[in-house]
């Protein structure tokens, strides 16, 4: 994680967060004071995890922590006191926020970094295979309406447009989408 974002609304959350993460050699550190700087900050860039210390002075911090897990692949550790804990984390880990409880001490906070790092490796993945199967099926869509071409234009059955197009791919060098690009610029314009 590169990114962090830590949103408490008291200096000394602030400074235990921050040296935590320094010491453990995490990426880029920013820090929040309330909930609308770091919505603006949210704006501005994308963080990969956000560590809300709640509550904040303009808001709890509940509705900003769904926020970071709804908009991508960031992660959320969502800080409350500990008598509303069970409340707020029914609300909220359903979302995919890690909650955990004040006070805390070093250990408790490294564990829920652990796990928020494990899901955010883990959500980093799944979006990779994700982008790999979109693309793949663009290429199919792209294969499939240039052997409709063929076959319109060079009055092909399905297989020969199909055996024509990975011919050609063989016989270049190339893939079958270039091919089936190629075909669709002459044919499509």
């Amino acid at each position: 994680m590169d990114n962090i974002l830590i949103v408490s609304s008291s200096k000394k959350g602030i400074a235990f967060f921050t040296e935590v993460l320094s010491q453990n050699s995490y990426g880029n550190i920013v820090t929040a004071t309330n909930g609308g700087e770091a919505r603006r900050l949210l704006i501005e860039r994308d963080f990969d995890l956000c560590i809300i210390n709640a509550p904040l002075v303009d808001e709890f911090g509940e509705e900003f922590a769904r926020t970071i897990v709804s908009t991508g692949i960031g992660q959320a550790i969502l800080i409350v006191k500990a008598d509303i804990y069970d409340e707020v984390s029914e609300k909220v880990e359903g979302d995919g926020v890690i909650t955990i409880t004040k006070p805390m001490n070093r250990t408790i906070f490294w564990s829920a970094l652990k796990l928020a790092n494990a899901t955010y490796n883990k959500m980093c993945k799944l979006k990779k295979e994700n982008n790999k199967l979109l693309q793949k099926i663009e290429d199919i869509r792209m294969i499939d309406r240039a052997k409709c071409i063929l076959i319109q234009y060079l009055n092909m059955t399905e297989a020969e447009a199909h055996r024509y197009i990975e011919k050609q791919a063989m016989d270049m060098r190339s893939t079958k989408r270039v091919i089936a690009e190629g075909i669709l610029r002459t044919y499509e314009i």
